[in-house]
């Protein structure tokens, strides 16, 4: 949804001219991030995250997602080319000693957890190879993400034992997820630019067919209520536009447009507390290395 709701693209020149990336890093990590938790956890779960687990975690983000693990016990290794702001914000969370720098761009203090900001490939274990991939930006959306994800996956599996998991996650069905109908605002103010960016509903075969490009076995698959609750509208509006759905939106239109029409669409789902509360269904996919 990024990603991360998720996955950051390059935007046109226009938005980067309008969008405060470190104010949007703080906004998905402190507010939108969170709601991907129940995601996180369905995954460890069924998957017995623990000591023995060698992670990689693409498009890490804000390293929530490598906390959860790291805090079961798991090694963690995370790469985040796309959004130097949120990397640093992970480099917090998980590495709160003063770093080392290599000249690379790996950064550690621990052997348990490594954060890259380079491409997978430069993620190469240093013992045994990985045994557990991850992928929790949701495929499918921004419009063209299955594409770069594509790229991404075909680097990064050649890092992993034969026969490990390699996860994937993507939005349910539009009509299980209430976040579907603000998200549609994007799309809709983002016409002139539609193709670099902006929100498109999942499809069926989203996952599998981005598990079948990058040459990998589908092996399962599960569904997660990952509700998304907000503070207030402005919190909420702030979150929704921290996962870079809207930058073509920002830059079809203008800042101030992008927040007054979000902040329209989710009226319907404010309560009267002055909370908004939406309802989605995550989908997760299990894949297997050949």
């Amino acid at each position: 949804m990024t990603p991360t709701l998720v996955r950051q693209h390059r935007p046109p020149a226009e938005t980067v001219l309008r969008v405060d990336r470190g104010a949007r890093a703080r906004d998905w990590s402190e507010i939108q991030e969170r709601m991907l938790v129940p995601l996180y956890e369905a995954v460890y779960e069924r998957l017995e995250v623990g000591p023995g687990t060698r992670l990689l975690g693409l498009g890490c983000g804000s390293g929530l997602a490598l906390l959860m693990a790291a805090s079961r016990g798991a090694a963690v290794t995370g790469v985040e080319s796309s959004s130097p702001e949120r990397l640093a914000l992970a480099r917090r969370r998980l590495l709160p000693e003063e770093p080392g720098r290599t000249r690379d761009g790996d950064t550690r203090t621990r052997a348990d957890a490594r954060l890259l900001d380079a491409r997978p490939r430069a993620a190469a274990p240093e013992d045994p190879a990985y045994t557990l991939v991850t992928s929790f930006e949701p495929v499918g959306c921004p419009a063209d993400g299955s594409e770069e994800l594509g790229g991404t996956l075909a680097a990064a599996v050649p890092l992993a034992r034969r026969g490990s998991p390699v996860v994937l996650a993507g939005w349910g069905p539009p009509e299980r997820c209430a976040t579907s109908s603000v998200l549609r605002v994007a799309t809709r103010l983002a016409d002139p630019l539609r193709g670099t960016g902006s929100w498109r509903p999942a499809r069926r075969d989203d996952l599998e067919e981005a598990a079948r490009r990058a040459g990998l076995r589908p092996d399962g698959s599960g569904r997660v209520a990952c509700p998304f609750g907000y503070a207030d509208t402005g919190s909420a509006v702030r979150g929704l536009l921290s996962t870079g759905l809207f930058d073509a939106a920002v830059a079809a239109t203008d800042r101030a447009q992008v927040d007054k029409e979000v902040a329209e669409a989710l009226h319907p789902h404010q309560r009267r507390d002055g909370t908004v509360w939406m309802p989605n269904v995550f989908r997760y996919l299990i894949a297997r290395v050949p």
